[in-house]
């Protein structure tokens, strides 16, 4: 079951990344969203992540020129038919993944593998919706998708011993190094830092110290590369509220209730970087 082809449902910031990575890889890439625009905003993202890579010379002007000849954008579920693998890379929102995971069940064959590329939701969940469950797997990327190497694999209940071998193959030859972790919420990774970046902000809304100071506090004396609250922001704050909201719906425990200051941003329309403006301010 070898993977040659990859569809991703979603342009944005994870979606383009992992339609980068596949196709600077070799892969044939169809990168699919709701509008022109928005598949449009997707490849200048990804035409200018390439441009970086080629100023820190680890890319060619070829190589940038080969992979954007294999990206197709489309606005049509019906160019997802014939490919081996596709990944919903949609928001972290259940109601919207499994609209989208359904019109992708009707479009694809019955040997193309269906991942989604979510952080806290149920793989079991999502998988007991496909027609054939056997196939459905999750790969949670890490954000930015051309700069992180981990890539956790995650097998529901349902998920075949194949389907999961070929998504290792495939994360491996794309460059990651895949993790095997057994369908939780949060999975292994968020499971630790997502409550940690939400201590972060009882921390500061308690005012304990400053964004700066609890950050250059966590670099410094935990020898972490970037601080929690600016972590929160590269995340964005309104996926980090969402990953702990269903920590504190399937776990029903209080020490994964949501910090107020978080919600309280986050209905502020203050999301990180994405929006120019988190836990601190950024340039558009």
């Amino acid at each position: 079951m070898s993977i040659q082809s990859v569809g991703i449902i979603g342009a944005g910031t994870m979606g383009n990344g992992i339609a980068q990575v596949c196709a600077v890889a070799g892969l044939e890439v169809v990168m699919i969203d709701i509008n022109d625009a928005a598949v449009e905003r997707g490849l200048s993202h990804i035409s200018k992540s390439l441009d970086r890579l080629i100023k820190k010379e680890t890319l060619s002007v070829e190589d940038k020129n080969a992979a954007l000849k294999r990206i197709k954008a489309s606005t049509s579920y019906a160019d997802l038919k014939g490919l081996s693998l596709v990944i919903e890379a949609a928001t972290e929102n259940q109601a919207v993944k499994e609209k989208i995971l359904h019109q992708i069940d009707e479009i694809v064959g019955k040997d193309t593998i269906i991942a989604t590329n979510t952080s806290s939701l149920s793989i079991t969940k999502l998988a007991a919706l496909n027609s054939d469950p056997t196939r459905f797997i999750g790969m949670h990327f890490f954000n930015p998708p051309p700069l992180m190497a981990l890539v956790e694999v995650i097998r529901g209940l349902q998920t075949s011993d194949a389907t999961h071998g070929a998504i290792i193959e495939m994360a491996k030859r794309i460059g990651k190094e895949p993790i095997t972790v057994k369908n939780s919420p949060g999975f292994a990774v968020n499971r630790i830092l997502i409550p940690m970046i939400n201590e972060a902000f009882f921390v500061l809304q308690e005012g304990l110290a400053s964004p700066e100071d609890i950050d250059a506090g966590m670099k410094l004396g935990c020898n972490q590369p970037i601080g929690p609250l600016a972590l929160a922001d590269l995340i964005g704050l309104d996926t980090c509220l969402a990953v702990m909201e269903v920590f504190f719906e399937n776990f029903s425990d209080s020490k994964y209730r949501p910090c107020p200051l978080l919600r309280e941003m986050v209905a502020a329309g203050y999301l990180g970087r994405k929006t120019g403006r988190g836990v601190f301010t950024y340039d558009q």
